[in-house]
């Protein structure tokens, strides 16, 4: 199974959106593995958006991932990282389609409530950055066989 990291942002946060993001997780057919809430440091901050540095938002962005709590999670099942990316949808809100998290509930590309992994380099950063293996709790769901059967 894959392994996919998100993030809700604080504006996620903010706006009472947690649960309803991980319902759509969830109804897609992935599993939670690992969740946590927690105020980001400075040094979490620039870690993660390390790949960032140098341009013209860099500052912002680690202002405002630090300023208010975020929920950072492990989500797992087949192709876990697509999957979640197309549930999210495209990072612009204006440009996301219908029925995705970004486009129901987003307004800016700034607050686009969520950080998804974007490749499986990108999750094994993220998850290794963020969890420790002790955090991380695989589990067998009982809807997997229907889920994930073979015919």
């Amino acid at each position: 199974m894959e392994r996919t990291f998100v993030l809700i942002k604080p504006d996620g946060v903010q706006r009472g959106l947690s649960g309803e993001i991980i319902k759509r997780l969830e109804q897609r057919g992935l599993k939670l593995i690992a969740c946590k809430f927690l105020s980001v440091s400075q040094e979490l901050a620039e870690k993660h958006y390390a790949a960032h540095v140098g341009k013209p938002f860099y500052a912002g962005l680690i202002k405002y991932i630090s300023s208010a709590p975020v929920m950072a999670m492990i989500w797992e099942g087949p192709e876990a990282i697509a999957a979640v990316r197309q549930t999210m949808g495209a990072t612009d809100p204006v440009k996301a389609d219908p029925g995705s998290i970004r486009h129901d509930y987003g307004i800016l590309i700034s607050r686009n409530l969520t950080h998804a992994s974007d490749s499986v380099e990108s999750a094994s950063f993220e998850i290794n950055l963020w969890f420790t293996p002790e955090e991380i709790f695989p589990w067998d769901r009982c809807s997997d066989p229907w889920l994930l059967g073979k015919n």
